[in-house]
């Protein structure tokens, strides 16, 4: 049988505003949504902070934005946190980096628990701290029979990693006798991925106006919806997600295929000021 949440669990807070999600259609919803949390730096600099106190910053919006995946009915969220090039940083601010989230998955694992939230870690173990992947698979653990929304954290991830540990598993494999090179299909291929489990991305957000994917979930993504934001990551909360998610809303996915006679219109920016900073292709 399969799990489902237990019957304790918490609705999300309202939002201090009293706004609530946009009434969409199921067909209208992403089921997987990645974010790229880019802007934290950017925010402390314009502060005269230093870049750590943006990425502090960001934490609070991160936990709203679940608030509010959960208030839509997304079923799985993931979270560039910690990149496989945040090494290139000043030692200071990997050692922040990675202190800070070792915290912040230690101190907010009850309050995921209580939301319902699955965590899920994807992420290479070489070089990441002991007592982060152990709080990562305290939190895995803890919250493995929780079904309202999976929360996948990327920690010390990148999807040309991923993909090269994927082929060096598969070679091993091969050479082992256990599988047949000629027989490995896209479907084979994925369950060699960190979390073969969790659907492809639909809906790829990023804040801060940068337009890059940033070798985030580049095999997942192949299909997915790109909407760009122009508004750093610490200024965010809850309705940026759902602006990104009503743009996805109104596109026409067509995964390859013919381009239809009438393209669903994009939503009018002026109706909504959240919408109009929005760059999107």
């Amino acid at each position: 049988m399969a799990a489902s949440a237990r019957p304790n669990k918490r609705p999300p807070t309202p939002h201090p505003s009293g706004a609530r999600p946009p009434a969409l259609l199921p067909s209208q919803l992403p089921q997987h949504v990645a974010i790229v949390m880019d802007g934290n730096g950017r925010w402390a600099k314009q502060r005269g902070l230093p870049r750590t106190k943006g990425h502090e910053a960001g934490e609070a919006v991160l936990f709203e934005v679940i608030e509010g995946a959960i208030e839509m009915g997304i079923k799985y969220l993931s979270a560039y946190a910690f990149s496989t090039e945040n090494w290139k940083r000043s030692p200071e601010e990997v050692s922040f980096l990675m202190g800070f989230n070792r915290a912040v998955i230690h101190r907010r694992r009850d309050d995921l628990d209580a939301l319902g939230v699955k965590v899920r870690w994807a992420g290479r173990r070489p070089k990441l701290w002991a007592s982060v992947i152990r709080e990562l698979q305290v939190a895995e653990e803890q919250t493995k029979d929780n079904d309202v929304l999976t929360m996948q954290f990327c920690v010390n991830y990148g999807g040309r990693a991923e993909i090269t540990d994927a082929v060096r598993a598969i070679a091993r494999d091969a050479a082992a006798g256990r599988i047949d090179p000629d027989r490995i299909t896209e479907k084979s291929f994925r369950r060699y991925l960190d979390e073969p489990e969790i659907p492809d991305v639909d809906l790829f957000v990023r804040s801060s106006g940068e337009q890059r994917i940033s070798n985030f979930l580049i095999w997942q993504s192949a299909y997915a919806e790109l909407v760009f934001v122009n508004k750093l990551w610490p200024d965010w909360d809850r309705r940026d997600l759902w602006a990104a998610v009503e743009r996805f809303g109104s596109r026409d996915r067509r995964f390859g295929g013919a381009e239809p006679t009438e393209a669903s219109p994009e939503p009018d920016s002026d109706a909504d000021p959240r919408t109009s900073p929005s760059i999107t292709i």
